[in-house]
């Protein structure tokens, strides 16, 4: 069957991961699925936003579930998953087939997007919790920790699943300041053109190079990671690094490389206000579906002290251990 899809820009949203057979008040997904396997569809389409009613009139959703309960069948049993930016995500055993059902809700409580489609096996395998491969930090010198922890205030990216775990790390000057003068230029932040390298050995997989440095204060929302290079370990991690200066990545798609291997040089391209590296692992390449692992790097001091098998968090300083 193929990809059945309706989707509209929506807006953030929170929905409850109640389970089938809970109590009332009944979440909005426990709603979707007694009225689709009742076949009242007149219901379903007023579970709907007003937007999405519009988009996806009372005819058309009358057809469109008509249609996928003659292929699919009735919804047997429904699993969340996770969430993917603002979209809540079920595994979904169908009568005749398993799907991915994803749902979009409204700040009113009202669904403002769909998605019906095949559901990967991939997403059954059990995400490391951690790195197995033994790292070291990919940069020589003491560097400074600007977001990192698993907590909000200390990390921004924990929104994201695949950057649940990732580091944005920067040079502080002895005045206390990423750069030396007035930040104007990106000459003039400390850690702009320094040397990046490879935590460990492995594969790249992807290497992007063309992606021009920003202004400072500006951002390139269009290409988020700017400059980029992905590596894969033996141990099937996938070491993102992202904001290399322009034309300076050193390696290229398909090859092997060492511990310590020069990558590229320190930038400020994609989404970046100023020089520095932004780093995580994630549980495959694409990073669309891909889970944030946590990084733990081998032996490194923090603020002045010996730290084995640490994980760093924001306003620490840093530097591989001798």
């Amino acid at each position: 069957m193929k990809k059945l899809a309706f989707f509209i820009p929506v807006l953030s949203f929170f929905i409850s991961c109640a389970q089938p057979g809970q109590d009332e008040p009944k979440s909005l997904v426990d709603r979707f699925v007694n009225f689709y396997n009742n076949k009242l569809y007149d219901s379903v389409f007023a579970l709907f936003s007003e937007d999405f009613k519009a988009y996806l009139p009372l005819d058309k959703t009358r057809k469109f579930f008509s249609d996928l309960q003659s292929g699919a069948g009735t919804i047997e049993k429904y699993e969340f998953k996770k969430m993917k930016q603002s979209i809540s995500q079920y595994k979904t055993n169908f009568s005749n087939a398993v799907f991915m059902l994803s749902i979009s809700e409204d700040s009113s409580g009202k669904i403002n997007g769909f998605l019906v489609a095949p559901y990967n096996k991939e997403e059954d395998k059990p995400v490391m919790p951690r790195n197995i491969t033994r790292m070291a930090l990919p940069f020589s010198g003491e560097w400074f920790v600007k977001w990192g922890g698993d907590t909000k205030d200390k990390n921004y990216h924990v929104a994201y699943q695949a950057q649940k775990n990732a580091f944005d790390i920067m040079i502080l000057g002895a005045n206390g300041k990423s750069y030396k003068t007035d930040g104007k230029t990106n000459e003039d932040y400390y850690a702009f053109g320094q040397p990046l390298t490879s935590p460990c050995d492995g594969e790249v997989v992807l290497a992007v190079d063309g992606v021009k440095d920003n202004i400072p204060g500006e951002m390139n929302t269009m290409f988020i990671y700017g400059n980029t290079v992905v590596i894969k370990t033996a141990n099937n991690e996938y070491l993102l690094f992202a904001h290399f200066k322009q034309q300076s990545i050193k390696v290229k798609q398909g090859d092997k490389i060492k511990q310590g291997q020069l990558l590229g040089h320190c930038g400020n391209s994609g989404n970046s206000s100023e020089a520095h590296i932004h780093f995580h692992i994630q549980s495959q390449e694409g990073m669309t579906d891909a889970t944030g692992i946590k990084c733990y790097f081998d032996k490194i001091l923090v603020n002045g002290t010996v730290k084995n098998d640490y994980s760093p968090v924001k306003g620490e300083r840093i530097k591989n251990a001798d």
